[in-house]
């Protein structure tokens, strides 16, 4: 089975466990496949947790949960070095970070110190305590969620820790038939706990060296120029748009970073690589550019007492810049 035929199959089986969220669960793959980090956004119960843990249990690799509170320190996340008495010396005793897939809960809930422990840990894979820097897996990964209902005693994500993300994706209550899947669902998976039975599928587990190659034939997928191109035009209609269109110009107030540029380009290889093409096109972009400029596109005064989001304006993006 060839690594491409391994990640169709576990995308199959993670649709057969998280009804309803198929967006998050192809999102949390090529995050996965593109070396990068999640935020989800979503009302509570939508299978946040569940999809994470689902993924983690069939890959090669260690889970952990943080729920994150305002009275989580960094060194909670991080860890600390711990005096020894014994040995009279102090050794580092690691922090939940230290595995290779997290799930950072409600992490708009910690203050400021704590949300930026993390910064160093997804920008470079390691962390920093005192005069050592301890590495962190290959294949680390962070997902992150928030919960928008609730703003009370919640810290909002600098712009600065948002760019870290590769995407945001915003999840949405599931439809009335995929809600009777799920409540069928949920009720054999409490039948086979009762009975003490497993379920007779079975489970490949993912290695760390299938998802290091997966990467790399994502990176090694062709893209055309001119798809570069557009890509490049995309982004630099959030940074001049008055070059492209008007309504543009008087709704954002600042673009996106060149980390967008990068985001896009693996993000929609890691796509076309999943759906078993070996090209990208213009849709791949197109369809993805939202969960990429979300976070990072910051609108003025004007767009917002218009009643624009974000999600309007990218949308207006697409249609004003032509494909190269």
């Amino acid at each position: 089975m060839s690594v491409r035929e391994i990640f169709q199959t576990l995308n199959q089986q993670l649709q057969q466990h998280i009804i309803g969220q198929e967006s998050l669960l192809n999102r949390l793959l090529i995050t996965l496949l593109a070396d990068g980090h999640l935020l989800v956004e979503g009302p509570p119960g939508l299978a946040k947790t569940k999809a994470i843990k689902t993924l983690a249990d069939r890959l090669e690799g260690d889970f952990q949960r943080i729920q994150f509170t305002p009275d989580l320190l960094p060194a909670d996340i991080t860890g600390t070095d711990i005096y020894q008495p014994e040995h009279n010396c102090f050794s580092f005793q690691a922090g939940p970070v230290f595995n290779h897939f997290v799930l950072a809960d409600e992490i708009n809930r910690a203050p400021a110190k704590v949300q930026a422990a993390l910064l160093e840990a997804m920008a470079e894979r390691q962390v920093t305590v005192g005069n050592t820097s301890y590495p962190l897996p290959d294949t680390f990964l962070v997902m992150a969620t928030q919960n928008p209902i609730e703003q009370e005693g919640t810290y909002p994500l600098p712009e600065a820790q948002l760019d870290r993300f590769l995407l945001h994706v915003c999840i949405h209550y599931p439809n009335a038939e995929a809600e009777l899947k799920i409540l069928r669902l949920i009720r054999e998976e409490q039948k086979f706990q009762l009975q003490s039975q497993s379920s007779n599928e079975i489970v490949r587990a993912v290695s760390q060296s299938d998802i290091i190659s997966a990467r790399q034939e994502v990176l090694n997928l062709y893209m055309a120029e001119s798809i570069e191109q557009y890509i490049v035009h995309l982004v630099d209609a959030t940074r001049r748009p008055d070059l492209y269109d008007q309504d543009l110009a008087r709704w954002i107030e600042y673009g996106v970073s060149p980390r967008a540029t990068l985001a896009l380009d693996r993000c929609a290889r890691a796509k076309a690589w999943l759906a078993g093409r070996d090209f990208v096109t213009p849709e791949d972009v197109q369809d993805l550019a939202p969960d990429v400029f979300r976070h990072r596109l910051i609108l003025n005064y004007e767009a917002e007492a218009a009643g624009f989001n974000a999600d309007q304006v990218i949308s207006h993006l697409i249609n004003v810049v032509p494909v190269s």
